[in-house]
Order: structure tokens, then sequence, then C-alpha cells
């Protein structure tokens, strides 16, 4: 089955035996992330989770339909995270789609699948799994998107918020369902109490987003300039933020050079993916300098890093400085 990201909420607070496969494709890898998560807050609190990624499924292809249907040694309740889910993972989604049995629900990631992909289409045709499609909003759909959030959290978003919201948030799901929370913690807001957010409240907790400095790291890492990429801390409000940031970046680069590498004209993917004609030269470059494979490792240690950021380990910080070397070293080896 398709549906949008609107429509899935409800199948993900309440997961049944129906679906067995969520796949969350496209470029917003933040907002997969964020579905993925609802799926397991969903499941239960302390449910385990079993992580997988694409590369482990091409070389075991039965391995999701085993665990699918595995019971946790002591009985609790289980359920299943695939990242950097692509083609070579069919067989293996075949296999789950027809096993016997599939009591542990599965969310796979898959940033690169396009919907003419055979893993999207395979999902889309299945009546146990579910395909959702997605991409970073737009301003408009970020304010439409601020709003409903703030709705299941009690908070009635006033005046021009929601467009402050979709601003400071550049889009992303994760981070805006974060600054949300805040507001529903300043405010004591719950479903069964709402509570108004107007311009003073918001301005009163601040959104901690990067900044214009997190932007220049982002394009230096992107560019090769390893030494300007070499902060001694990750500006614009600490390591999240920073890696989101080239997260979305290296994920919009992975999307265009696809289409490249399908034949399609440099100008017209520009122009398809309303690249801004200010940054059309930096990121022709970009697009000569990496290629998808590099893409695909680079956003995996982005990643990497960023969990060990929401960890609380104290390692987010020293990762992401040696992220931010290591990828714009990676962007001039690609000269």
């Amino acid at each position: 089955m398709k549906l949008k990201p609107e429509q899935v909420g409800a199948k993900l607070d309440r997961p049944g035996p129906d679906l067995r496969l969520y796949l969350f494709h496209g470029p917003d890898t933040a907002g997969a992330m964020a579905l993925a998560a609802r799926l397991a807050k969903g499941v239960g609190e302390g449910a385990e989770r079993v992580d997988m990624d694409g590369a482990m499924l091409k070389a075991r292809p039965g391995l999701l339909a085993d665990e699918a249907a595995s019971m946790s040694l002591f009985g609790d309740k289980r359920h299943i995270r695939v990242t950097g889910m692509g083609e070579e993972s069919v067989e293996a989604v075949t296999l789950l789609l027809g096993a016997a049995s599939a009591g542990n629900p599965v969310a796979a990631i898959a940033p690169t699948a396009k919907a003419t992909s055979k893993l999207v289409k395979l999902v889309t045709a299945s009546l146990n799994a579910v395909a959702v499609a997605c991409y970073v909003p737009d301003a408009a759909q970020a304010a439409k998107l601020a709003v409903g959030l703030a709705r299941e959290q009690g908070v009635r978003l006033l005046g021009d918020v929601p467009e402050r919201l979709a601003v400071v948030t550049m889009g992303d799901r994760a981070v805006l369902a974060s600054e949300i929370e805040k507001l529903a913690l300043y405010l004591d807001a719950a479903p069964d109490r709402p509570r108004d957010a107007d311009a003073e409240v918001f301005d009163a907790i601040g959104a901690s987003i990067a900044d214009a400095e997190a932007n220049n790291v982002v394009a230096a890492m992107i560019a090769g300039n390893a030494a300007a990429a070499a902060l001694p801390e990750p500006p614009g409000g600490g390591a999240i933020p920073l890696l989101r940031a080239v997260a979305r970046r290296l994920l919009s680069l992975a999307e265009m050079r696809a289409d490249i590498d399908d034949g399609q004209p440099v100008d017209q993917v520009l122009e398809r993916h309303r690249v801004f004609f200010k940054e059309q030269a930096t990121t022709r470059d970009a697009l000569r300098r990496w290629d998808a494979a590099r893409l695909a490792r680079a956003v995996e240690r982005v990643r990497d890093a960023e969990r060990a950021a929401l960890s609380g380990s104290g390692l987010g910080e020293v990762m992401t400085a040696a992220e931010a070397i290591a990828i714009a070293r990676a962007a001039g080896r690609g000269r």
C-alpha cells in the first residue's frame, strides 16, 4: 500500500498484525527516522529493537523474515529497524512478505529508493506492507506539518509561529518535532489540556537550530575544504543540528547524482530539483566530486555520528569533528 506521511500516523501508533513492513523512502531521512521512532513507541515502551542494514540483508536475504517471526527470549515485544535499505534488499523483503508468519513489525529507511524502484513497487503492491515517501517539505508544507504535530501535543500555534518554526527548522521533521515538544513542556500542554503558543511564547524558549556559521561548515565539508571544516566545536547549537544539515545536503546530492547516473542532463537535474541559481555553481562542483557510492558511505557515517550524539555518551561532538574533516577529505579526493 502507498500512504502519505500524514496518513500513516494511526498505523504507527497502533501497529497491528496485518502490516509487516513500513518502508520510509526518499531523501528526508530525518523524517523517516522520526516515523520509525513513532512506530517503536507504538510497539511499546521498553520493546526490544533489532537493528539491520541493507548490506546485511544482501548477504543474508532470509534474515529479515527470520527475525520478524522470532520471539524474544523472554517473550517481550520487539521490532526491527533497517537502515540504508535499497534494491539489494528486494529478495529479503519478498521473503518477509511471503512468509507464513511475522509477528514483529519492520521499519525500513531507504533514502535513495525512488517511487519507480523495484523495492517501492514491491511494497506498494503488497497488502501487508506500506510505502511512505519522505521528502523534505517546503515552507508551506512545513508550516502545515508544524500545526498538525503541535495539535498532537496539545499546542495551538497562533499567528506566524507555524511559519517561523518552518524557517528555523529548515523543514527537518525531527527537529520540528523537538521544538514543538519544547513548546509543549514550556506550556505544560497535553491533548486533554490544550494551550496557545503565540510569538511571545516562541521567543521565550527560542529555537536552537544551525545558523549561518553551520551552513558555512557544511559548504566547506562538501567542497573538500578540510581546513575550513575543522572547527574546535560544532557551531549553531551543537553537533545534532550540524549533522542533520550536512545529511540533508548529502541526500540532496545523492538524489541528483542518481538522476545524472540515469542519463539526465545536469542542467535539467538542477532545474527539476529547484537549485537556487546562486548555488548552481557549487552544486555542479559537488556533483563532479561525489559519486553515488561515496555519498552513500558519507550519509551512513553522518547518521552514526548523530546516533552517538543522541545517545548522550559524549562521543557526538568528537565524532562530528572527525566526520567534518573526513567528509571534506573525501570530497577533496573527488577532484
